[in-house]
């Protein structure tokens, strides 16, 4: 597990696309530069949509991605 400090952690499992992304982008407008929001999906497409989104996305920058037994976890960073 990365150590980032978290900002605040953001559970969409047993949701599925486009929730996850939708839920995301939601929760970053509420942060602040170079917050870090850990997002916690069960949607195995997560990590190919939060991923696009954020390299389409100013102002955000997918740190890192993991994948574990039905969990996917992913890190996103406020830039702006």
């Amino acid at each position: 597990m990365p150590e980032y400090d978290i900002a605040e952690t953001l559970d969409v499992k047993g949701e599925n696309c486009p929730m996850p992304v939708v839920k995301t982008k939601q929760a970053v407008d509420g942060l602040g530069g170079g917050d870090v929001l850990e997002v916690l999906s069960t949607d195995p497409g997560s990590m190919n949509d939060l991923g696009g989104w954020a390299d389409s996305t100013p102002g955000v920058e997918l740190l890192t991605q993991e994948e574990g037994d039905d969990l996917y976890t992913h890190y996103v960073r406020v830039t702006e």
